[in-house]
């Protein structure tokens, strides 16, 4: 039986501000989008502000230990409550000083008993559907979405097999990379590995071994393995006592976000915020026990920014120049039978769901 051809992309996915403003207004609204880590959370009142989907938010945490995630915006006249992090008894919106609980609920405001009627138990901020993931914090503006582990099957327990110490790890820090392309170009870049041999030397001959590299869809992730290289080949000691230690595994969470786990169980992430058709931010996440210095975690963090980030960043940006450009037809892509790290069968996933968010299931 012959194979259909499929091509890829038009440019104007990853060009068009409408395009862009129908992703804010749908796509990004309605799937699971990374905010925080619950260590950025662990007193009663810390919180902390972030931007998703075009919409301000922030993650707090109650006194009945609870994370929740709320609109940035008084309920009064829509000023916005807070910025960065920080901690507080309550929420004090810094306008009219009226004041909500942890929870959201108004609790108080400057004259308010003046007014009658004025039944403040009606009043509270408007909250954000929230689920934490393996001490995770992600947010859908979607409250009728459905969990996490239904978007994402077994993610959560093949994670917990490759970092068995999950609950110990902590952001030792994020690298904030902006990057002069769409977010899809940037994801589409990282969910494939037919580039890898050629344009990612130290990746690919001292952390993974390409000729093993798979990616399979599970749900909307995206599941990466490979063999490690040769012990002799490895830039850096594996031998971490767990299992799974001479293994690499990721798990691309759809539409932003992406759980790796090196060779030795070094568990870091990528994740990425939409600015514009033309700009995304992406962070480089690497974590330790409590957070805490940990050389190898350092090294690879090094490593990775100057080699595999760095590399990408000019691909990236060269795959947006040439969208724009006149003489670019979309060509087909590499669909493998066999699959394999030269197929492109992962794009091919990617792309079905880009198009479905913009256009509807066909």
């Amino acid at each position: 039986m012959t194979q259909t051809v499929t091509h890829s992309l038009a440019a104007k996915y990853y060009t068009d501000p409408e395009v862009f403003r129908i992703e804010q207004d749908g796509l990004l609204a309605r799937t699971w989008q990374f905010a925080g880590h619950s260590s950025q959370l662990e007193n009663i009142g810390d919180y902390f502000a972030f931007e998703m989907a075009g919409e301000s938010l922030f993650c707090i945490k109650g006194r009945d230990e609870v994370i929740r995630t709320f609109y940035n915006v008084c309920q009064h006249r829509a000023h916005q409550l807070v910025s960065g992090t920080g901690t507080t008894r309550v929420v004090v919106c810094p306008y009219h000083a009226w004041t909500y609980e942890l929870t959201g609920g108004l609790r108080a405001g400057p004259n308010i008993n003046a007014v009658e009627g004025f039944d403040k138990s009606k009043i509270c901020l408007t909250e954000v559907r929230t689920e934490l993931f393996l001490g995770f914090v992600f947010v859908n503006l979607d409250q009728n979405a459905k969990p996490m582990d239904d978007w994402f099957p077994n993610a959560r327990v093949e994670l917990t097999q490759w970092v068995p110490h999950f609950e110990t790890l902590k952001p030792l820090e994020w690298v904030e990379v902006p990057e002069n392309c769409n977010w899809k170009v940037s994801v589409e870049n990282y969910s494939e590995c037919y580039h890898c041999s050629l344009n990612h030397p130290t990746f690919a001959s001292g952390v993974v071994k390409p000729e093993t590299y798979d990616i399979q869809p599970q749900g909307y992730c995206l599941r990466h393995t490979t063999e490690c290289q040769d012990l002799k080949d490895m830039t850096y000691d594996i031998n971490s006592g767990f299992d799974k230690y001479d293994q690499y595994s990721s798990w691309f969470l759809w539409p932003m976000f992406s759980f790796q786990v090196y060779p030795g169980n070094v568990l870091n992430t990528y994740h990425w915020r939409a600015v514009d058709a033309d700009h995304v931010m992406l962070y480089r996440g690497w974590y330790s026990v409590d957070g805490a210095e940990d050389p190898v975690a350092r090294q690879l963090a090094i490593q990775d920014r100057e080699t595999t980030v760095e590399e990408d960043i000019h691909l990236v940006e060269s795959v947006q120049r040439g969208l724009k450009s006149r003489g670019y037809v979309p060509g087909p892509l590499v669909m493998d039978p066999k699959c394999g790290v030269s197929s492109e069968h992962s794009i091919y996933h990617l792309q079905k769901w880009m198009r479905e968010a913009i256009n509807g299931p066909r």
